[in-house]
């Protein structure tokens, strides 16, 4: 039996990226273990040195999840060419990077870590795991709209259909919404369907974790009992790579 760890594992519990990001760098020849370009299934022995773009990467020992609530503007990317990018912004004392997305117009929670094992569970779709958001649209709501949101959707432009989910009228423009998706710009997409437009968006429940009173702009620790409950939550789910569309700026 092989001895050490998969080097895409490596980097992604010390919080370089996730392990489905590692093997793109990879392959692209931007990670070397002791001196050797690294390969697809390379494993790092103990008191090897790892080097990522030139660096050396330093295995993380300290978990760190947190809950932010990011403002209207934001970019939920790592990438240093985005200035606005959530990274940047959030300013963090250690490498983090967020768990999934939220569109740059939209605000709310977007958690963040450097624990690369967990995120690919917590995105992957067919894991059926929620997301709630509060939603103001620009007319007063109808009750044919509300039952078509949570009926199914077509996106003819992503070529699917929205799962049924659950959904409830909170004030004369607003509603409340559960995903278990996170196609690209879904909300919106959901709502342009049926000749709505939406004016406010805001995350404020992922699984278990709540945004509650948090201020636009801040964060907080996840706490130990929620970080207990996540990962009950977790035990059963699928690790392999998300399969949702990354190549655009944001998701509802």
């Amino acid at each position: 039996m092989a001895k050490g760890v998969r080097i895409n594992k490596f980097l992604s519990e010390a919080g370089v990226c996730s392990r489905r990001e590692a093997d793109r760098q990879i392959e692209a020849g931007n990670v070397v273990i002791d001196g050797a370009r690294a390969q697809t299934g390379s494993r790092v022995l103990p008191g090897q040195a790892v080097f990522f773009m030139g660096k050396p990467v330093q295995k993380v020992e300290k978990r760190v999840l947190i809950a932010v609530h990011k403002p209207v503007g934001i970019v939920c990317t790592a990438e240093k060419r985005e200035k606005d990018n959530i990274v940047d912004f959030i300013h963090y004392p250690t490498r983090i990077y967020p768990v999934g997305r939220l569109d740059k117009d939209s605000s709310g929670l977007i958690l963040m870590t450097n624990q690369g094992d967990i995120v690919n569970r917590m995105l992957r779709s067919a894991n059926m795991h929620e997301r709630e958001y509060v939603v103001t649209v620009n007319r007063p709501l109808t009750d044919p709209f509300l039952r078509g949101l949570s009926g199914g959707v077509p996106l003819v432009e992503l070529g699917v259909t929205t799962r049924k989910c659950k959904v409830k009228k909170l004030g004369k423009r607003k509603f409340g919404i559960i995903l278990t998706q996170g196609y690209n710009r879904q909300i919106r997409r959901m709502c342009e369907y049926f000749g709505y437009r939406v004016e406010k968006l805001k995350r404020v429940r992922i699984m278990n974790i709540l945004l509650g009173d948090l201020e636009a702009g801040a964060y907080r620790d996840v706490t130990e009992a929620e970080y207990d409950e996540l990962m009950k939550m977790l035990a059963h789910s699928k690790n392999t790579p998300a399969a949702v569309p990354i190549s655009h700026p944001g998701k509802e």
